[in-house]
């Protein structure tokens, strides 16, 4: 998928994004914001760090967009 070796948070963020789309598919949404566990959602919770972790590699901190 990618030309470069992924790191872990990468790869953390590509098994949750997976865990994530498939809770989509299971309960018949495109989107989490259509689902009645939006809030307090484990799945999106941990996809939602993932994501920080991934741009940030872990560093704890500010982060600029």
């Amino acid at each position: 998928m990618h030309n470069k070796k992924q790191d872990k948070f990468e790869l953390f963020l590509e098994e949750m994004l997976r865990k994530l789309q498939d809770c989509q598919v299971s309960k018949g949404h495109q989107s989490c914001s259509a689902c009645e566990s939006y809030f307090g959602c484990e799945v999106r919770d941990e996809y939602v760090k993932a994501v920080y972790n991934s741009m940030s590699k872990g560093d704890t901190g500010g982060f600029e967009f």
